[in-house]
């Protein structure tokens, strides 16, 4: 579903990311781990069409930002961008016919149930609080229903309740045939739920695995990400050391918030447009 070949992007001197290749299988859920500065990024923002990379990215066969693939592709970043003069209701109302959904109203009346949005459905965006900013994105991200689906640190600022509601999503999205990607430093967040396991380091792939080979290995994937980036042997590793690591990254991705607006989407930063998307390109190429 998503094919990643020879993803090289540069910022004057600094690699980003160094022939960085791979592939997702439809209806998998793989995670992208690293340090800060190992690329993870960069690499999203180049499969969304944020940046100018070499290298190619296909998403169901389509150049990745070709109309076809952004048509299927979905994106929920770590920082919602939402318009503050529209209503939740209304975000969600502008998505509907940017994609020009049909039925989409009981979709709609879901998402407000499982993410505690029904009581706020006439509440402005800066109005929200930045849980509920970023429950809001979900649903904006998850109502056309794509079939392959970018998730950046989804889980901050998420409470519990969310959190669960989220994950439980991803299960059910997996068994629809979603093939979804999750850049994310809470490695025991996800650790139940991931299919392949992508870890970066100074911009290259270290290590690319299923959870049977690392089963196989007689590893759990904390383990393997510290003896990968940090050199430590699974019976040094700390439980959850050096894993908030990533807590100065949180804001890295905000100039990746909005969408590109050729794509015809709008806020909360998946494929669909947005009012901050050159914005997010030009801010996306200082963070990575």
């Amino acid at each position: 579903m998503l094919d990643v070949r020879d993803l090289t992007k540069t910022y004057r001197k600094t690699v980003a990311c160094d022939h960085v290749s791979f592939h997702l299988d439809p209806g998998s859920v793989t995670v992208l781990l690293g340090p800060n500065g190992a690329g993870k990024s960069t690499v999203i923002k180049s499969a969304i069409g944020f940046l100018r990379y070499t290298g190619s990215i296909t998403v169901g066969g389509y150049p990745n930002k070709s109309v076809e693939a952004r048509r299927i592709l979905g994106y929920i970043p770590e920082i919602p961008s939402l318009y503050p003069n529209l209503t939740v209701s209304e975000h969600m109302e502008f998505i509907a016919r940017a994609y020009k959904l049909t039925g989409y109203k009981p979709d709609i009346e879901a998402l407000f149930d499982r993410f505690e949005l029904s009581d706020k459905r006439r509440k402005y965006g800066d109005e929200l609080s930045k849980g509920m900013q970023q429950k809001l994105n979900i649903c904006l991200g998850l109502l056309p229903r794509p079939r392959m689906l970018l998730l950046d640190e989804p889980m901050i600022g998420l409470d519990p309740h969310a959190i669960k509601e989220l994950k439980s999503l991803i299960v059910e999205l997996r068994e629809q045939g979603c093939t979804i990607l999750v850049s994310t430093h809470m490695i025991d967040s996800v650790d139940m739920l991931w299919d392949r396991a992508i870890i970066m380091q100074s911009g290259t792939v270290r290590a690319n695995l299923t959870k049977g080979e690392l089963d196989a290995q007689g590893e759990t994937l904390e383990e393997l990400f510290f003896g990968v980036t940090e050199g430590i042997a699974p019976d040094e590793a700390e439980p959850a050391a050096g894993l908030d690591n990533g807590a100065a990254e949180c804001g890295a991705a905000k100039g990746a918030s909005g969408s590109a607006e050729e794509s015809g989407g709008g806020p909360g930063g998946h494929s669909g447009a947005s009012k901050d998307s050159s914005a997010g390109a030009s801010n996306g190429e200082k963070d990575a």
